[in-house]
């Protein structure tokens, strides 16, 4: 073993990370924590860790999550402040949009900026997390009543490096419906989509003929792709609306998830798979956390605001909810009733590919976001993104899938409420492979290794 990764908050994008870099870079031993209480997590982790971390004379590099107090665990475990050091930053603490202002919690960003004062390397998934983080290092420490440190920013700089965040992009051949098929098809022929599928998860299905695709697939209708064989049949009602957000959330899932693993509110009608492109109702899907920096309100406000209007979509909302759901949830659940489709986490990976599969436009309204692997897995498995003209995804996305508004995101989809196949026929104009790890692998592995060291 040479490679130590902790991992302060092993969950969402922080754990699907940790376990790609397992599982795909020989040496790693991994020392995680669970993703609950983030902010005793940021707060505590490196004493635990201090704890829990065996001296090991093999290790020769160190990589952590921007969540563990670097510095702290340094100064505890001397041993470890021997390694080379990588810090990746899945996001920054110094523009997280707060609740309430009167007083920003100031311990969090500090913690960010002397663990990049010990790193070796300070990595970033993205531009825009990087350089929102640089420029504002000197106006956060101003919070400091006097006697600031100057030009910490300067010293920083120097370490950091952008390396997007990878993602794995599995093969959802058998999940997508036989109108993006077709897409798919025709996107391998003409370019532009098709980048995706030089990765490694849709590699092999680029050589089966369209002709087998659609003869493989036509029996497959509506029902059969929404629907899971898990436990209570693709038919089971859900619980009340109440009861699957107030009941008691279990750490990093949906609230009912142990009452019904699968919550699908739709009428098993089979009429839905006979109708055409132009009939069948958009389908939005959410993938997000149920968290307050996702600006749920927005989104749903916008929801609610088509259905008034006579608008008709079906709705699927994903994503981990935590200790604190937004009443939002509840509150649009009930109001949107049979347009919901699926309401809550899916914790299969193969449940949660299947659904994106099956949705046709996805929606972002966040406000905090500095990389935004759902929006790319829900893209990748061809829907059409909708995202805010800020955070990072312009440098994601390109210009036609951006608004700069509510607006305009609402005047979007009523749109593609009345014509979805606008969106059903529609090649996607961006590029997915640089964000695959088929295309990562050798940074993340060439970052993974140190030269050795006499005083290792």
């Amino acid at each position: 073993m040479s490679v130590l990764i902790v991992e302060a908050f092993y969950g969402g994008s922080h754990k699907q990370l940790v376990d790609l870099l397992q599982e795909e870079i020989k040496g790693c031993i991994i020392h995680t924590l669970p993703a609950k209480k983030w902010h005793w997590r940021a707060r505590t982790a490196a004493l635990y860790f201090m704890q829990t971390i065996p001296p090991n004379e093999n290790y020769r590099v160190l990589f952590a999550s921007s969540v563990l107090n670097l510095a702290e665990l340094i100064a505890l475990r001397p041993d470890l402040g021997k390694l080379k050091k990588v810090l990746y930053f899945h996001e920054n603490q110094l523009i997280y949009p707060v609740q309430k202002c009167q007083e920003r919690d100031f311990q969090y960003g500090y913690n960010q900026i002397l663990s990049c004062l010990v790193a070796d390397v300070v990595v970033f998934n993205s531009n825009f997390n990087m350089e929102s983080f640089l420029a504002s290092v000197s106006k956060f420490l101003k919070l400091i009543p006097d006697h600031r440190p100057k030009d910490l920013d300067k010293l920083i700089r120097p370490k950091c490096q952008v390396l997007h965040f990878p993602i794995k992009f599995p093969n959802v051949n058998r999940f997508l419906p036989e109108c993006k098929r077709i897409r798919f098809q025709k996107a391998s022929e003409v370019g532009g989509e098709a980048d995706a599928y030089l990765s490694e998860g849709l590699h092999s299905q680029r050589k089966i003929g369209a002709t087998e695709i659609l003869v493989k697939n036509s029996a497959l209708d509506l029902e059969s792709v929404l629907c899971t064989t898990q436990q209570g049949g693709p038919h089971k009602l859900l619980t009340t609306p109440e009861e699957q957000i107030k009941s008691k959330p279990s750490e990093g899932t949906n609230p009912c998830q142990e009452k019904d693993k699968q919550l699908m509110t739709y009428s098993p009608d089979s009429s839905l798979a006979k109708m055409d492109d132009q009939q069948r109702p958009l389908h939005i899907v959410w993938p997000h956390r149920w968290e307050h920096d996702k600006d749920p309100e927005t989104f749903f406000k916008i929801l609610l605001k088509l259905k008034e209007n006579m608008q008709h979509f079906h709705l699927s909302v994903l994503g981990e909810t935590f200790t604190d759901v937004p009443d939002i949830f509840l509150e649009a659940r009930n109001a949107l009733g049979s347009s919901v489709l699926h309401w809550g986490y899916l914790p299969s990976k193969d449940d949660y590919f299947h659904t994106l599969c099956m949705a046709d436009v996805v929606v972002s309204t966040a406000k905090h976001e500095f990389f935004g692997v759902a929006m790319l897995e829900a893209v990748y498995c061809g829907c059409y993104p909708l995202c805010p003209k800020a955070l990072v995804y312009p440098e994601l996305f390109p210009a036609e899938y951006l608004y700069s508004t509510p607006e305009q995101l609402y005047k979007k989809l009523q749109n593609f409420c009345r014509k979805p196949d606008i969106v059903r026929k529609h090649l996607y104009k961006g590029e997915m492979a640089p964000f695959s790890w088929a295309a990562l692998r050798s940074k993340f592995r060439f970052l993974l290794t140190a030269e050795p060291r006499e005083d290792l």
